[in-house]
This record gives C-alpha cells, structure tokens and sequence, in this order.
C-alpha cells in the first residue's frame, strides 16, 4: 500500500457571504494520481488554495509527510515541493525558456555580477532530457504551443524538487496528441513517487489517467471511491445530486418553411476563412465542427464584423454591411466567445453592469442612466437564466464558469438578438453547469432566436445541433443534417482537405 503523503482534514473556509469549504476531507499517496471533480462552486479550487497558501483555511489540519503544514503564501508550499500548474498559465511570453524555469533563481557567474545563460540553458536542457521532453531550452516562450507552455510549467515544478503536483484543467486547450503526451509524463512521474491532483471537467479522462476519485458538491466531501470501481454515470450523479442524461438528437427540430434568418456567401478572411457559405435559420442550432486550426473561430470572428473580411452577408433576405463588432450587433447578432474572460466580459464589473453594458443606447437615451430600471432588467434576466450569485453587485470574476457563461448570454438577449454564435458555449465548466446551458439554448430556439454553435466535442454536437457544418483547413468540407450525422462522417470531413 502507498504512503499517505498529504491529508486535509475538516478543511473549512467562508467568504463574505459564502460558506465555501464545509469541513472537506482529502488524502493524497506518494505516486498516485487522484483526481477533484465537481461543479463550479463546489470548492475544489478554494481546498487547493488553502493548501498552497494563497489564502489561509478557517479551521482544520493539513498534514504533509506526516507533519502539520501551514504555508503562510504559495513561496512556502513550492518550497516544500508543492507546486500547481494552473489552467490560465503564468508564463513571461518574451523571455526564453530557460530564462522562465529559473527566473527568481537565474545561474549567474564572476560572483554574481552576470547571468550565466549558457549554465541556464544547460541545466534546462538536463531536465527536459530527464522528462523526456523535447523542447528547446533557447526558444522564445510566445513561440511554444499552449501545450509546450504546460510542459514548461510542469518542468518548472519538477525543478524544485516536487513531491506533490496540483494540475488544474490541464487539457482544456491540448490537442489530442498533446494531451496523449502529457499523460505519459504525468505516469513518469507518478513512477518516480510524485503524487499528482488532477481537477477537470472532462470526466472521460479521469477514467483514463487517474487512480482514485474524490468528489465535492457545494463546499462538502461527498466520497472517495478508486477510479476503476466509479462509473460515469455515479460520478456524475455524486457530483451533481442528480442523475443528468442527454440523449442525442435524432431529428432536426427546425420547421421545413423555417425562414432564413442569416446568409453568408463566400465570405474570405485569411488562410483559415476561405469562400464560406451558409444559410441558419430561424429557430435552428448549426453546428461548427472541425479540428483545432480548421478555422471555426475565424470564420464567426470575421462574420461579426471582429477582423476584416469579404464577402455577403443577408439578414433576413437584406444584405447588410458588418465590418465592425457594432454593425453585427446593430444586425441582431451577438457573439459568445470562447475566451468569456478576455472577450465576453469586464471581470471587474458586477453582474448587472456586465448584464446591461451592450443595452445603454437602448435602454437609456439620454445622458443619464436609469439606474432602477437598469437594476430591474438586470435581475429578471439573472433569475431567468438561473445564475447563481450572492447579488446583482457581486463581481463577475467571482462566479462560477458557468455562471459567468450565463452573464454573457443574458447580455446579449437583454440586447434582444436574434442570432447568437456560441464558441466553445460549455468549455471549462461542469457536467451541471453544461445541462443549463443547453437546456438554455434549446428555450431560446424555441421562443425564435437561432443559434450557431462551435464545439470541439463531438457528442455535444451531436446532441444539439439541427445541421452541422465541418470545416477542415479554412474550407467548409460539407453540411450534414443531423439525421444523417455520425462521428465518423464528421471526422471524415473534418479530415478532407479542400
């Protein structure tokens, strides 16, 4: 039997308004790979902060290699050999590699006088060789994929004598292939005794890589079970309280004399958009599908006006002119990017002045802003959609992902849209938060707006899409109706070049 090398116990946290942690248990043994699952909100990420001293836990013990442990800042817990590879990565994209895995601790030489970059390099070089990781000690950060960033960050912990490994949605941008090769370091390690926490959403994964399960719901330790004993379905069950079950969609739900709501004809942005046509229609989800670099987001962004483009686009049989984010929006159209933080919201604004922040010319003609109807648009729009918040004014950096998700999707029907593009809608939130989400969209198609989906999850796809539209490249390969859609023809269009 493995040795116990981390124990939390009766860990309990409160925020302001928030009970965050409520006594949670956890165990981690020496080369183990023990995964953290739950919904947004249900404490995985408060627990790893509390043991990596971010910030300190209200009451209960932590014990590391048989000793109580209490790291004072994330300093104490990397020096002790804890260390965590966060989902948005900390990386200075302008130095080398090298010069990121020691920064704070540069090799230096003549006493200290001058950096020894050549010592660097080396040392980088040795540790790399040791990971079986191939990657240039001397190339530029901005330069490596998103999963040769990861690795560097990997290595980065590895080279402070790492004992305990925290791994926060670690494939949530990989390819498959990177995903493939992060495995097989995350075994190599757990080989050479390194006990690993691996949080994800993506529960299919968790039944590949790790060895046991603990799940959290609402702040509480609902169980531990070993992974090869712990069904999908019971994990999802345990998490969410409830037994969540999607079925396929077998037909398209989209009248046949649905009228055409959006035409794009030949439409060309760069390498990745090139003579793309398509017809949505009203009440209708149109799946985007593809493989990374096939050029969905590309072709959504040049269609709302966000990079320059050429091409026709109609609505309602009009053609109108989009060449800036603005005259999409003033067209009806509204965008949900895949980066909701960077693109969809002001992370340091409320809820509310997220939720009203397209609608101002709309809702408030005149140089003053009506604050009381603002607030009440604003909160029949939050109990609509369901989003979990303490207040109207709480910030939105402090929701959940999928709660966030809600808050942009609220701003755009409180815009009144008629056509809304979805990137990537449910990436990076929970099994719960998902089934809102499309429970969402299929109310919203219901009631007349229509709906252009992307995913690079083929069963999400396949489940909510009327027709699906597959791109390879930069070209559109071809359209299926749902009926006749399966994943290995979306694959084979996926992969036909031209």
């Amino acid at each position: 039997m493995r040795n116990v090398i981390l124990s939390m116990k009766n860990i309990d946290k409160r925020f302001a308004g928030v009970h965050a942690l409520k006594g949670v248990d956890f165990e981690l043994c020496e080369g183990e790979i023990h995964a953290l699952v739950g919904e947004n909100g249900a404490g995985k990420s408060t627990l790893m902060k509390a043991l990596t001293g971010i910030f300190p836990k209200d009451s209960g013990e932590i014990h590391y290699q048989g000793k109580l442990f209490n790291p004072q800042g994330p300093k104490d817990a990397l020096d002790a050999g804890i260390a965590i590879v966060h989902q948005e990565l900390n990386m200075m994209e302008h130095l080398t590699v090298a010069q990121n895995l020691f920064i704070g601790r540069e090799a230096t030489k003549h006493n200290g006088w001058f950096l020894d970059e050549k010592e660097q390099n080396r040392k980088a070089a040795e540790l790399f060789g040791r990971l079986n990781m191939h990657i240039d000690p001397q190339e530029r950060v901005s330069n490596l994929t998103v999963g040769k960033q990861q690795m560097v960050e990997i290595a980065k912990a590895v080279s402070h004598n790492l004992k305990v490994l925290i791994l926060d949605e670690p494939t949530a941008a990989l390819t498959d292939r990177e995903i493939n090769d992060l495995f097989i370091i995350m075994k190599d390690l757990a080989k050479r005794g390194v006990g690993m926490i691996y949080i994800s959403h993506r529960l299919d994964e968790i039944g590949i890589i790790t060895d046991r399960v603990t799940v959290l719901r609402d702040g509480e330790y609902v169980g531990t079970k070993e992974t090869k004993d712990l069904s999908k379905d019971e994990m999802i069950n345990m998490m969410v309280g409830r037994v969540i079950y999607e079925k396929p969609k077998t037909k398209s739900n989209v009248a046949p004399d649905a009228p055409v709501v959006l035409k794009v004809q030949d439409l060309n942005a760069g390498k990745l958009v090139q003579n793309i046509s398509f017809e949505l229609r009203k009440g209708e989800i149109l799946g985007f599908a593809g493989l990374m670099g096939a050029g969905r987001t590309e072709t959504m962004r040049a269609l709302f006006g966000a990079d320059k483009a050429a091409g026709e686009i109609f609505i309602n049989g009009k053609k109108s002119i989009i060449e800036s984010p603005q005259d999409a929006v003033r067209n009806g159209i509204g965008y949900l990017s895949e980066d909701r933080k960077r693109f969809g919201l002001a992370i340091k604004l409320s809820v509310k002045e997220n939720a009203v922040m397209a609608s101002y010319e709309d809702l408030s003609p005149s140089l003053f802003l009506p604050r009381i109807k603002l607030d009440g648009i604003a909160a029949e729009y939050v109990e609509k959609l369901n989003v979990k918040t303490p207040s109207l004014d709480q910030f939105v950096r402090n929701l959940s992902g999928g709660n966030q998700q809600k808050v942009v999707i609220a701003k755009w029907l409180i815009k009144n849209c008629s056509v809304l593009i979805f990137d990537e809608p449910t990436r990076g939130i929970d099994v719960g938060a998902k089934s809102e989400i499309y429970h969402l969209m299929n109310d919203l198609v219901k009631e007349g707006k229509s709906i252009i989906m992307i995913s690079s999850e083929l069963n999400e796809i396949l489940r909510m899409s009327d027709r699906i539209a597959v791109m390879c490249e930069g070209k559109l390969t071809g359209i299926l109706n749902i009926e006749e859609a399966t994943q290995e023809r979306i694959m084979a269009l996926a992969t036909q070049r031209g």
